[in-house]
């Protein structure tokens, strides 16, 4: 509601009340303009009007993916998979196939409390095929001290990242909701032409493929994990994972994936991520995107000063 929407039933008494303190009507209606836009920086996004995640089936576990490792500390649960983090292991799980482009996303439940230096994630990756010289498309969850709002991670790395020469494209976002409350969806849309990154399908960022250079395009398996990430995840080393805390759980449910196999023919498409069947966002998406960018945003590899953006040209 813009200022000069209120009802005057309510402008007029507090003109009253603060008439000592502010000189005119038109400065009034400024502060309460600018309170007003204060207080909707929270709460929820715009509707991005469109869900991907209702276009795409629900997919049981084992039909599309396995353990990867730390099998004792991984349980399913008819359609729900538990993995946890203790001093003894973590865990992780691979999808069956490679994919060359698709949907693909998960509901997933966070640990509360303490968790700093604990990983929860769920990405995209070909380095078992190119180790030292593989892609990636990460969405990873970065423990917190429980003063402090988990941090959703999300990156893009081309052809090279374990060489001694990592680029990171990372953009950082906090929530708006407490992921430890409840189970959200989570996915990532990988198509020919860009990289979408959903929450509860809003869009919170894309990644547009404006090189082949700076796009992965090799095919790549889905994975899932928990594991210590001490000497970065939380606030760059500085919190370790305290095991007086553990077991670190992160769920995982309604597993959707729906993609191009990388044995699939040429013209296999994977699905839209807006109501035109080309691609893209709408308006709508992008307004709110814009949104969640606008509000929740914490760290963008692109206006890091202290980055070498010469790597980074699209920049």
């Amino acid at each position: 509601m813009h200022a000069s929407h209120f009802p005057l039933s309510i402008v007029r008494p507090f003109k009253q009340i603060i008439h000592p303190f502010i000189p005119n009507m038109a400065t009034f209606l400024l502060l309460l303009f600018m309170f007003n836009s204060l207080a909707n920086a929270q709460g929820n996004p715009p509707s991005p009007g469109y869900n991907p995640s209702s276009r795409v089936d629900t997919i049981a576990f084992n039909q599309a993916y396995k353990n990867l490792w730390g099998p004792q500390n991984q349980r399913l649960d008819q359609s729900s998979l538990t993995i946890w983090l203790d001093k003894s292991s973590g865990s992780g799980f691979k999808s069956i196939e490679s994919y060359k482009s698709g949907y693909f996303g998960t509901d997933v439940k966070l640990h509360p409390g303490y968790t700093a230096g604990v990983i929860t994630s769920f990405y995209l990756s070909n380095n078992e095929d190119h180790p030292g010289n593989h892609d990636e498309v990460d969405i990873e969850f970065l423990g917190r001290t429980p003063d402090k709002p988990y941090t959703l991670q999300t990156n893009v790395y081309i052809r090279g990242s374990g060489d001694g020469h990592i680029i990171g494209r990372e953009e950082q976002f906090h929530l708006w909701f407490d992921p430890t409350e409840d189970f959200h969806h989570y996915a990532m849309l990988w198509t020919p032409k860009e990289i979408i990154f959903l929450v509860d399908d809003v869009p919170i960022r894309r990644y547009a493929r404006k090189s082949d250079t700076t796009f992965p395009l090799r095919p790549m398996y889905v994975y899932g994990s928990i594991w210590d990430a001490s000497s970065w995840a939380t606030e760059n080393g500085r919190y370790k994972v305290n095991y007086g805390y553990q077991p670190f759980v992160g769920r995982y449910t309604n597993f959707k994936l729906k993609g191009c196999a990388a044995d699939s023919q040429q013209s296999c498409q994977p699905p839209s991520g807006s109501p035109a069947t080309t691609g893209g966002l709408s308006h709508q998406q992008v307004a709110a995107m814009q949104w969640v960018q606008r509000n929740y945003k914490v760290y963008d590899y692109c206006s890091d000063p202290k980055r070498d953006h010469t790597q980074t040209p699209e920049c």
